[in-house]
């Protein structure tokens, strides 16, 4: 499983994004760039220029028309995906931490930090599908968590709920129509650093610096499987046609120079999503991973790096002929 090495940015990956059909991936880093690419071959197709600050969230919707970002400049941006025209832009008063679009593309969620006296903040903009639109201006949902920072979250299926991860380990319930909080469930014993769906989005993988990974189940938040590793997590993913999940993280960033990578733990680790065993690890980074994506079809990966690499792995026949012996509970 040979990956395509990117080296699109100066700085460490914060995201990495591929469209419905797989054939784009998105990155972001901590630079003032947004890069696409061609998921197959890695060819990069532009950059989306603008932000003044480093960039933290991307999505893009289901037709591939339209694409979000959200950065440390305060803004919000939508981009036209085909030739990188800035549509509009949204002003905040603290960087935005997360945007992604609702699976009808119409609805966009955002996160804001909690600084400078500002609470962290989620709102709700409905976007017009058409790069030629006027697109709202205020928000048509809005709601605040004073006593817990916000770190990720996400729309539910059927755009019923949004999810959201917090400082302090917790995961939340809102009503993704009044933003009333209709559930907390403490599920980590410190940051929740990553927040992702199954691709039903009936349950999701949340990761945390306390060297752990859960899934939940999306209608009542009941922990459904553990994930333990030896290092702190920073990024998971599920995985499509198989029952696996994939998890990245590694030594805190400020420590790798004085570690080496195979001390700092930098793989990309395969569990068994149902026995919760793992099975595998990839080696590649230079540093912690960031962030990993999948592959909508299930075919392969992206992971990005505190290294500030792209590395676009294509998953092999061994991969999808691997079988897993339930009655010794080992790989075969």
């Amino acid at each position: 499983m040979r990956p395509i090495l990117l080296k699109g940015h100066e700085r460490p990956l914060t995201q990495l994004k591929y469209n419905k059909e797989g054939d784009l991936l998105f990155s972001t880093a901590r630079d003032k760039i947004v890069n696409v690419y061609y998921s197959h071959n890695g060819e990069r197709l532009g950059t989306y220029t603008g932000h003044q600050g480093a960039l933290w969230s991307v999505d893009v919707e289901p037709t591939s028309t339209i694409a979000a970002t959200g950065a440390a400049d305060n803004t919000i941006k939508l981009w036209e995906v085909r030739s990188g025209r800035c549509i509009h832009t949204w002003n905040f008063p603290t960087a935005v931490k997360v945007v992604q679009f609702n699976e009808d593309g119409n609805m966009l969620l955002a996160i804001t930090e909690q600084r400078m006296g500002y609470q962290g903040t989620v709102y709700v903009f409905p976007v017009i599908i058409d790069v030629e639109a006027k697109q709202a201006e205020e928000p048509i949902i809005k709601f605040s968590s004073p006593e817990n920072k916000f770190t990720k979250a996400g729309w539910s299926y059927l755009n019923k709920w949004i999810i959201t991860g917090h400082l302090d380990g917790s995961v939340s319930k809102y009503d993704a129509k009044t933003g009333e909080l209709l559930q907390k469930v403490m599920v980590h014993e410190k940051e929740v650093t990553d927040l992702q769906f199954a691709p039903d989005m009936t349950y999701f993988i949340t990761t945390s610096k306390d060297k752990t990974a859960r899934i939940l189940d999306t209608k009542n938040l009941k922990i459904m499987k553990t994930f333990v590793a030896d290092a702190p997590l920073n990024t998971g993913a599920i995985t499509p046609l198989k029952d696996y999940v994939i998890l990245g993280g590694g030594q805190d960033a400020k420590d790798v120079t004085t570690t080496g990578s195979r001390q700092g733990k930098f793989e990309a680790r395969f569990y068994h999503k149902i026995f919760e065993d793992e099975i595998g690890r990839l080696k590649g980074h230079f540093g912690p991973l960031n962030h990993i994506a999948v592959h909508p079809a299930g075919t392969g990966f992206a992971s990005g790096g505190e290294d500030g690499y792209v590395r676009v792995h294509h998953f092999d026949k061994s991969y999808f002929d691997f079988l897993y012996d339930v009655e010794r509970m080992r790989p075969e």
